[in-house]
């Protein structure tokens, strides 16, 4: 994502989109460590849980509730693994999302430049002209919407899977 960052030409975008990906890698960052933290805890306590297990069955043979409450750890361990990987996919999705959009940027910015060279040699008015500028800057904010609306769903998919 970086690498796409830099192909931009206008500066203000590119700081822009560089903010962007530095954010969402940040962000992606901070949930991995959560998990791991989270995992190393549950961890934790399920080896405190076996070894509770074991004493009490050396003290008494009869070890069921322990046992019961290990294997609530471990579905606890199962479902932030599941987590974890539905994470690390949605990071994937957004990041080959992105590049499309990028691909698909550049594909219609050469379209773009092609048709006003035709334009021009034909020698269609600058209102005209005005026209297609104005339907781009549409096309921008409906790209922009889009994006946001993206993210804040990603958001709701994280914060319903946690």
């Amino acid at each position: 994502m970086d690498r796409l960052s830099r192909s931009i030409p206008s500066k203000p975008q590119r700081d822009l989109w560089k903010r962007k990906v530095e954010q969402v890698a940040e962000e992606a960052e901070s949930l991995k460590e959560s998990l791991d933290k989270y995992f190393l805890r549950n961890q934790r306590r399920m080896r405190e849980a076996q070894e509770r297990a074991e004493l009490l069955r050396r003290a008494n043979g009869d070890s069921a509730h322990v046992l019961r409450v290990f294997d609530e750890e471990a579905q606890a361990m199962t479902s932030v693994h599941n987590s974890k990987r539905m994470l690390e996919e949605s990071l994937s999705t957004g990041s080959a999302i992105l590049l499309k959009y990028s691909e698909q940027r550049e594909r219609l910015k050469r379209a773009q430049r092609k048709a006003l060279d035709i334009l021009n040699t034909v020698g269609l008015s600058n209102s005209v002209l005005r026209l297609i500028e104005r339907r781009n800057r549409v096309d921008t904010w409906i790209k922009y919407l889009g994006m946001v609306l993206t993210l804040v769903i990603l958001y709701f998919l994280v914060r319903s899977s946690g």
